[in-house]
């Protein structure tokens, strides 16, 4: 990985996810990968309230390794029926899952927060989130097994991928599809201007 400039500012996407890494590709932003290791436990209910906070974690996180940097921490969730569903712990976990949103109507929540250190030490931050509806078909055993099968859905959070073999299972979605993936881009590219004049 080689440190690169957007504007006159290093830019650091503190994530490991190569679904990530592939919006971040497309908006043309020229950036560095570092991954921020935080604690994943949040007391908050509030699907959207979790990812915000979990964003904000990482983004700080990553400013202690990068302090001249403007970082962006994300975060993802599935939500089904007011409860946070996360990555799956293993094969079973994800069938549940997956079993639960099959024939209904979920949202997956993303969280995103940009932070730099200004001249002065303090620190700019920007939080926001997104919120998509997104429909599975009625799927049955067979399916859900078989997709498992793949290994795919073991590390994503509702135990799918919409932009891999898990676009079998959804029905229709409404909002950005970016964010289902991990990363609204274009609601980031218009919060960046901020902390790259």
């Amino acid at each position: 990985m080689t440190s690169v400039i957007y504007t006159g500012y290093e830019v650091v996407l503190a994530s490991a996810s190569p679904r990530r890494k592939e919006l971040m590709d497309r908006t043309g932003i020229r950036y560095l990968i570092d991954p921020s290791d935080v604690d994943e436990n949040v007391d908050v209910k509030d699907p959207g309230e979790a990812v915000r906070e979990l964003s904000r974690r990482k983004a700080l996180k990553g400013l202690e390794s990068h302090p001249g940097a403007v970082v962006i921490g994300a975060d993802t969730v599935v939500s089904l029926n007011g409860s946070i569903l996360g990555k799956p712990a293993d094969r079973e976990d994800a069938f549940r899952m997956l079993t639960g949103l099959s024939g209904q109507i979920h949202q997956v929540y993303t969280g995103v927060t940009l932070a730099k250190k200004e001249d002065n030490g303090k620190i700019l931050q920007d939080t926001f989130s997104v919120c998509t509806e997104v429909e599975m078909y009625e799927n049955t055993e067979e399916m859900i097994r078989w997709y498992i099968s793949t290994g795919e859905p073991l590390d994503k959070a509702g135990a799918y991928g919409i932009q891999g073999m898990g676009t079998f299972l959804i029905k229709e979605i409404k909002g950005n599809y970016d964010n289902v993936v991990g990363l609204p881009v274009a609601e980031l590219i218009r919060h960046l201007p901020a902390f790259v004049p």
